[in-house]
């Protein structure tokens, strides 16, 4: 009888590969957590800081630093984190070396409003989020007849405030009018821009800007108390009051 030792050989191999996958997992299972890391996307750490991380990463009552592998819920832990209100997103894995990390993306503010002796920011996203006392975002000013429905225009207005270099360094604030229509306070030449409603953004900016580079070139800016960019192709501007006259 001739005896197959290939095949005998492939049961053996096979059967040790699910014994050493058994007993690893078993191991791994019954590794405690060893310590617990904590990273802020691109080492930012300004709204949060890795005392407030630890309060959230809470199982049962405790800190999960010397739990088994085996009892930690990493989706309620995940879930901890992403309902804090600093938090765009978050991820909470077990590592081989059994370090339980967390890595935490936080919210990115673009505006901050001021209303009704109330402040808050909003968001990249457009979401509003509370302030932080730990850090405090150096971002533009929103004030006026500000109401919950605005953040969709503030956002648009903002985000395209900022992608603009010149107007990103020369707008300083907003204002918006009880008829939704939006001011901009700036830094140079102390006017007022009016804006009027959060549309055409483009061509009323490209007005803008081909009205400051002609101002500034003959020095005519600072003469100036409102830069009105309501009407449809032209810039319109009110001369400063001389009350020395």
């Amino acid at each position: 009888m001739n005896i197959n030792w290939n095949y005998i050989i492939g049961i053996l191999l096979v059967s040790l590969a699910v014994f050493l996958y058994g007993f690893s997992n078993l191991k791994n299972s019954t590794q405690k957590v060893a310590d617990i890391s904590i990273e802020f996307e691109q080492g930012d750490n300004l709204f949060m800081d890795y005392q407030m991380v630890n309060k959230l990463l809470i199982q049962n009552g405790g800190t999960v630093k010397n739990l088994t592998k085996s009892v930690i819920d990493l989706h309620n832990l995940e879930a901890n984190i992403r309902s804090h209100p600093m938090v765009e997103s978050a991820s909470v894995f077990l590592t081989v070396d059994g370090f339980l990390k967390a890595e935490i993306k936080q919210r990115t503010p673009i505006a901050r409003v001021v209303v009704n002796n109330k402040s808050y920011y909003i968001d990249r996203q457009a979401k509003s989020m509370p302030l932080s006392e730990n850090f405090s975002a150096r971002v533009l000013l929103i004030s006026g007849a500000v109401k919950e429905g605005n953040n969709a225009e503030i956002h648009q207005l903002v985000t395209a405030i900022l992608n603009d270099e010149f107007l990103k360094e020369q707008i300083i604030g907003v204002e918006i009018k009880p008829k939704n229509e939006y001011v901009l306070d700036t830094r140079v030449g102390d006017q007022k821009i009016i804006l009027g409603k959060v549309e055409n953004l483009n061509q009323k900016f490209k007005n803008l800007g081909s009205f400051y580079i002609k101002s500034m070139a003959d020095s005519t800016i600072y003469k100036y108390d409102s830069i009105n960019l309501k009407y449809n192709k032209q810039v319109v501007c009110t001369n400063k009051v001389d009350y020395g006259k």
